[in-house]
């Protein structure tokens, strides 16, 4: 019932910017935050960011931090993740997920899309 769709990744030079999007469905009636995820090749999954469901307050990695913004856009049912000045350690597959609030647990992800900084 619960579905997130990621948009496309991509191949994108060191310094480039890419922007990704999640778009949800089956959310009515209930209210959650989104997260963006990644996991690169023999690394841990890590959280990317985060965004609460009335996108007053986001979360960032301090790997990314200043770098990459969450945003939302609730006509759409879309949230963002627009990467600037990426890096090669930014490689990675990337997760769009959602939780409830006032849980801990992203009970629901995307198929996940892959991202690529490369020269």
């Amino acid at each position: 019932q619960v579905q997130l769709v990621e948009s496309v990744g991509g191949l994108v030079r060191p310094g480039g910017s890419l922007r990704l999007s999640c778009a949800a469905s089956g959310f009515t009636g209930d209210y959650y935050s989104i997260g963006w995820f990644r996991q690169a090749p023999g690394k841990e999954r890590e959280g990317v960011s985060c965004i609460s469901s009335s996108g007053g307050a986001t979360y960032y990695a301090d790997s990314v931090k200043g770098r990459f913004t969450i945003s939302g856009d609730n006509a759409k049912n879309t949230v963002y993740l627009q990467m600037n000045s990426l890096k090669p350690e930014d490689t990675a597959v990337y997760y769009c997920a959602a939780r409830k609030i006032l849980t801990t647990s992203y009970n629901y992800w995307g198929q996940g899309t892959q991202v690529t900084v490369s020269s």
